[in-house]
């Protein structure tokens, strides 16, 4: 079994939170959200906010904390095999309530479909809470093109407004 120890990205000021669903092997061996180079998440978040795209883990913190944007991932410990959602098993999640009783979070969101279903399957009843399910920003969702990806997480602009 595999534990997550990327903590989440949050303040009192965070407004929506943005739900991955465990880090993949690039993720984990930098220790940040995202960290494989073909994910989109920071290219698509930068677009929205209309920021450079960031490199550093301070910078992307920055942004997310600036912007009132809660970034975790669903699941705390799983089995998985490298970072294949599908092979995802024995899932225990993480306590969201960690973020939403810290802040006063209006929306929750998923990034990607394994995200969603776990989050409807363990997390909703902590929150309360529907998700709405975005496009994966995983390079593993090769049918979605930057701009598509950018116009579909257009809603999560429309939250912060």
């Amino acid at each position: 079994m595999i534990r997550h120890t990327i903590p989440p990205i949050f303040d009192k000021n965070s407004k929506i939170l943005i739900l991955g669903s465990f880090p993949s092997v690039k993720s984990r061996e930098v220790q940040f959200f995202y960290g494989h180079p073909q994910n989109r998440f920071w290219r698509v978040m930068s677009a929205l906010l209309g920021c450079p795209v960031p490199t550093a883990v301070e910078e992307k913190t920055v942004m997310l904390r600036n912007n009132g944007i809660a970034l975790w991932d669903v699941i705390a410990f799983c089995d998985i095999e490298g970072s294949d959602d599908a092979s995802i098993r024995n899932v225990i999640p993480n306590d969201l309530r960690r973020i939403t009783e810290a802040a006063d979070i209006r929306r929750i969101f998923t990034n990607g479909g394994t995200s969603y279903k776990y989050y409807k399957k363990y997390c909703f009843s902590q929150t309360g809470m529907p998700a709405t399910l975005l496009p994966s920003t995983s390079p593993a969702n090769a049918g979605s093109s930057l701009e598509q990806l950018i116009n579909a997480w257009g809603i999560v602009k429309e939250a912060l407004e």
